[in-house]
């Protein structure tokens, strides 16, 4: 049914739900799973000799050890995983990413990292169901 998942992440529990969910799919499909992570530049912005750099390289580390998580877990369950950690605007990013590899499959958190309010759906997942025109999964 899938030959090819995204599954966006940043560490938080939503997101990591959101791992679990896209690796069982992989695995039942045989599906190559695609984890990205990426560094939000309206956040961090892009890295300078500033104390903006120090902060973007914590974001960078944060990311590659999510996507090293997402790496090991896939290699337990003989799940083909591509990851990749970039900078740029999360929504975008995703979208972006989804119609590169052609992407049967998106699966996002319902919420991020800066989203409080249990309530609510997180901005980025919203910004991607709205805009991928191709199916997304939010767990």
């Amino acid at each position: 049914m899938y030959e090819t998942i995204l599954v966006g992440t940043d560490g938080s529990a939503s997101a990591n739900r959101a791992v679990v969910h896209a690796l069982e799919q992989a695995e039942q499909t045989g599906a190559t799973l695609h984890a990205l992570f990426v560094v939000d530049t309206d956040k961090y912005g892009e890295p300078a000799l500033s104390s903006a750099e120090i902060l973007t390289t914590e974001a960078e580390d944060w990311g590659q050890e999510q996507l090293a998580e997402v790496t090991e877990r896939a290699t337990g369950l003989d799940v083909e995983v591509v990851t990749r950690c970039c900078h740029g605007v999360p929504h975008e990013e995703l979208i972006g990413y989804a119609d590169e590899v052609d992407a049967d499959l998106v699966v996002l958190g319902y919420q991020g990292q800066s989203h409080a309010d249990g309530d609510q759906l997180g901005s980025v997942t919203d910004r991607v169901v709205r805009n991928v025109g191709r199916p997304v999964l939010v767990v």
